[in-house]
């Protein structure tokens, strides 16, 4: 009986663990992060760091109160490898799923950290943890002139595992407010975004190899074979690189801007180490090389003004009063939507059937497309000319029969 009742005062004392954990953090994501999918918060509270890393410590705090107390503590020992897995599985999750959304090996990776990650905990749990970890230090070999154990490794490969997570958790937060409400400045952030990433996981990289028990007066040789990779083998890839970082660094191309580039036109949608992807009004996407972008003619309807000029030809019959019928085009073109101020009409030839009227207007937002608004220029026109009773003149065919 009495071991029941301190099953169920610590079983209690877990579920209020919990319960304090989870309500403050629900209260915080409704007020600062409603609707976002944040590492701290997740998508349900649950699924987010902050409510494991609470429940560990509220946890840790009730199985010290307990012992003082004077409280059954076995419950609250088997809970707190169950949370610690749950925080690292949550932390290694989400900022994976943060900073590499779109990658496969980060999805395995999410696997093998969650296999290993409660496999750990059931050995901790079952307390077969001391056994398994000497049984893995027995396995040993020699790597060069250093022996090594295979619970080393372990080790060494889980430091080097949350170094990186870490780094990459850091480097995502500072890329993403860098580009928090950009707009003119934002080839700028995103250069400094990719140069502070870089940064960060080199930093991130070496304190994990050395975390590792890896010399890295080692790395002097790796780095001199890498230089003769680039030299000889990764020539383009390389030019890629420094093409994206020069890009970024003179503006030439910015995210936003309308560009022609190979006979592909769109808007530049991101611009990236190693390419530049453009975005044609059709949906269509161009991954372009950034050394193409160097190298190659780059027509930028964006670079210096973002208006591009537009023309749609009619045709009138000769007896049209013109000097009347003019004013009344460039107001009805002016009044259609995204079409900017003080447009002209020009005639531009003398037809076989009537007179081409060439009408001139502009558009400050060529990424939002060209082609819807020509038809909504044709229809003000057409309708003008309608209610003017001005015809369109159109070739006629007179057939004589035998």
């Amino acid at each position: 009986m009495s071991w029941d009742l301190h099953l169920w005062q610590q079983g209690a004392l877990l579920v209020a663990c919990l319960v304090m954990a989870w309500a403050p953090v629900a209260l915080m994501r409704r007020r600062f992060h409603a609707g976002e999918d944040s590492v701290w918060f997740g998508r349900r509270v649950i699924d987010g760091v902050l409510f494991p890393m609470l429940a560990l410590l509220l946890a840790w705090v009730a199985l010290r109160w307990a012992q003082h107390v004077g409280i059954g503590t076995q419950f609250l020992r088997h809970a707190l490898p169950i949370l610690t897995s749950l925080l690292l599985i949550r932390l290694v999750v989400r900022v994976l799923q943060l900073a590499l959304p779109a990658s496969s090996w980060a999805q395995a990776a999410e696997r093998w950290v969650s296999w290993l990650a409660w496999g750990g905990s059931i050995l901790w749990i079952s307390g077969l943890w001391p056994t398994a970890w000497a049984e893995l230090d027995s396995i040993r070999w020699k790597l060069g002139s250093t022996p090594i154990s295979l619970a080393e490794l372990l080790q060494a490969a889980f430091n080097v595992v949350l170094v990186l997570v870490v780094t990459l958790w850091l480097s995502a937060v500072i890329e993403s407010r860098l580009l928090r409400h950009a707009t003119q400045d934002l080839s700028a952030r995103k250069i400094v975004a990719n140069l502070v990433k870089a940064a960060l996981l080199l930093i991130g990289l070496l304190v994990a190899l050395s975390s590792a028990g890896i010399d890295l007066t080692a790395l002097g040789v790796m780095g001199g074979a890498l230089g003769v990779g680039i030299g000889l083998g990764l020539q383009r890839l390389a030019a890629n690189y420094v093409s994206g970082f020069v890009i970024l660094a003179e503006r030439s191309l910015r995210i936003g801007d309308v560009v022609r580039v190979d006979g592909f036109e769109g808007r530049v949608s991101d611009i990236k180490t190693r390419f530049t992807v453009i975005r044609a009004v059709n949906g269509r996407e161009s991954i372009v090389p950034n050394e193409l972008l160097i190298t190659q003619r780059v027509e930028n309807s964006s670079l210096a003004d973002t208006r591009v000029a537009q023309t749609t030809v009619v045709s009138v019959g000769y007896d049209t009063d013109l000097d009347a019928l003019f004013p009344k085009l460039c107001a009805a073109v002016a009044a259609v939507p995204r079409v900017q101020p003080d447009p002209s009409i020009q005639l531009s030839n003398f037809g076989a059937d009537g007179l081409e009227l060439t009408v001139v207007f502009w558009i400050a937002d060529p990424e939002n497309g060209s082609g819807n608004v020509r038809s909504e220029v044709n229809l003000a026109v057409l309708a003008l000319l309608r209610q003017e009773g001005v015809a369109i003149p159109y070739p006629q065919r007179v057939v004589h029969s035998a």
